[in-house]
């Protein structure tokens, strides 16, 4: 068996455990590119550590750090609050602020997960307490997440926006963003108002007093009145925006400016640095970095190549983007998003459409990216088991569960149908 052949399996063996076992698949992953480079290729230890991504590392830790910071102190917290203030009770128009705040959030930095950490079980009891719901409130909340998973201040974004200019395509972070954020409004809106959404906007909020019980049992820290904003809370808010403004604007490196604002906010004593850094992502980190050191292997020894020999098999020029939606979703079901699909696919996007006889190198990397978020609001990924988790005491858990998960897996069939509508015709 010839390296690159090894290479990929060891690549697949990854993609394999991420999907049956807990274990962190960045770890095995450097396990693995350190056997198969240095006792199958003759590598040294140096040469395969080159992979590791220290520019990547470095930005998701301190874009995780800052808004890690601004979840410990309350300040995002206390957004969500006033948001939920502006709908007046009207049912209809509620899961579609949630849908709204759930992207924003995650759009200006804590990410899809994080995004949906704080604001499911908020969305969820709201859902609860106004008699809408609770799996038409997971689809906009799940969808308003994942739409802005690819901000260039998203972690994810952040990823797939340093994998990009590697296969060609410097300077996409708008479109990257758009792209997503589009394809995800049209699902969600779409489920939204085909399942029965329209008919919240017919009939006034009927909370009574078993809804306002639910309520009561909500989780630990979710207030439905919500708390004044204080001098940390300004001043974390003031943060984030010169950091907007900076990277927009200024051409600032985001790492290195959430760096700075996360050491005024720990100088000025705005958040509690040590329990910020105890609630940063760092399985998620661990998991991406070292799953991108095996695929510099792959990429160095030319499994590469041969990965991307596979998929062309699978697609024609005309169903690229329907094939690459698809079987991204299908595996991201199982296994993470950003840390094991995005960056184990998205580098064979240029030798696939060498293969393929040319084609679009956005449209392609764009069906891959939609296709892998839509499916995460099934209860298997992370996103809708936290929307599952949020629901509150005396729902039918198991019939939740069942619908979500007949939605993410329904979502393999419609993100190929909408990234072939997308980026395959239009």
């Amino acid at each position: 068996m010839s390296l690159a052949a090894i290479s990929v399996a060891a690549l697949v063996l990854a993609i394999t455990v991420s999907c049956v076992s807990t274990a962190n698949v960045g770890v095995l992953a450097i396990v693995l590119a350190w056997i198969v480079g240095v006792y199958f290729g003759g590598l040294s230890v140096g040469e395969v550590i080159s992979g590791f991504p220290t520019s990547l590392f470095l930005t998701l830790v301190g874009v995780t750090l800052l808004f890690a910071q601004a979840q410990v102190n309350g300040t995002l917290d206390r957004i969500a609050h006033r948001a939920v203030s502006l709908c007046r009770g009207n049912r209809g128009v509620i899961p579609i602020m949630f849908f709204f705040l759930t992207a924003a959030l995650a759009s200006i930095g804590p990410g899809n997960i994080a995004g949906a950490a704080l604001i499911a079980p908020m969305g969820m009891v709201v859902a609860a307490r106004h008699g809408i719901s609770l799996f038409l409130m997971a689809i906009m909340i799940g969808n308003g997440a994942s739409a802005g998973a690819l901000s260039p201040f998203a972690p994810t974004g952040i990823i797939v926006n340093g994998i990009m200019p590697t296969i060609g395509l410097p300077d996409t972070e708008f479109a990257v963003y758009a792209n997503n954020l589009l394809a995800h409004a049209a699902v969600a809106f779409g489920g939204y108002f085909l399942l029965g959404g329209w008919k919240l906007f017919t009939r006034a909020s009927d909370a009574g007093p078993a809804a306002s019980a639910k309520v009561d049992q909500a989780p630990e820290g979710v207030d439905p009145v919500g708390e004044p904003f204080e001098g940390r809370h300004w001043m974390t808010l003031a943060v984030i925006a010169a950091l907007l403004v900076g990277v927009i604007f200024f051409d600032l490196n985001v790492g290195m400016g959430a760096f700075a604002g996360a050491v005024v906010l720990t100088l000025f004593r705005a958040a509690d640095e040590a329990l910020a850094m105890r609630s940063m992502p760092w399985r998620v980190i661990v998991m991406v970095t070292g799953v991108t050191v095996l695929i510099g292997l792959l990429q160095r020894t030319g499994g590469m190549e041969l990965f991307s020999d596979f998929l062309a098999r699978l697609a024609t020029p005309n169903s690229v983007t329907a094939v690459a939606a698809f079987v991204t979703g299908l595996i991201s079901i199982y296994s993470s998003t950003s840390g094991v699909v995005l960056p184990a696919f998205l580098p064979t996007v240029p030798g696939l459409l060498e293969r393929l006889g040319g084609g679009d190198l956005m449209a392609l990397a764009s069906s891959m990216n939609v296709g892998a978020h839509l499916v995460d609001v099934s209860p298997l990924s992370t996103i809708g088991a936290l929307c599952l988790a949020g629901a509150p005491v005396g729902t039918d858990n198991r019939a939740l569960f069942n619908k979500l998960l007949a939605w993410g897996l329904s979502m393999t069939l419609v993100g190929a149908f909408i990234c072939w509508l997308f980026f395959g015709v239009l």
